[in-house]
């Protein structure tokens, strides 16, 4: 769902109300973890930004939530808890097709890698 939403608090009252609860969580897992990044709402989704640059967000799609992690050497450094799970992912994209689905273990560790990366953002 690509929102008008000022804020992410504006978007999180958009989202269905089954993807809330989790989304939140997302939420206060990025916070906690990213410090110095800037939560702001761009491309219709929030996403946390470093020096200028898209490092990390999260969205409501209409079949998925879509988690972007956007340094390449956390991606890959992570796609083998992913693989087995049933969880479609790409470069820079997970999309979990069931908010039940999210390992926030996986999550926290990708947000606390990403911190740590000065890798290629793709």
């Amino acid at each position: 769902m690509q929102s008008e939403a000022k804020t992410v608090t504006q978007y999180l009252l958009e989202v269905p109300e089954e993807r809330t609860a989790v989304l939140k969580k997302v939420r206060a897992l990025c916070r906690k973890h990213l410090k110095g990044f800037k939560e702001t709402m761009e491309y219709g989704m929030p996403g946390y930004w470093r020096n200028g640059v898209a490092e990390v967000g999260f969205a409501s799609q209409k079949h998925f939530i879509a988690l972007y992690i956007l340094r390449t050497d956390v991606m890959n450094a992570h796609t083998d808890q992913l693989k087995g799970t049933g969880i479609s992912h790409g470069k820079g994209c997970i999309r979990y097709s069931k908010p039940e689905r999210i390992d926030f273990a996986v999550v926290e560790s990708m947000l606390k890698s990403t911190v740590k990366s000065n890798g290629e953002v793709c």
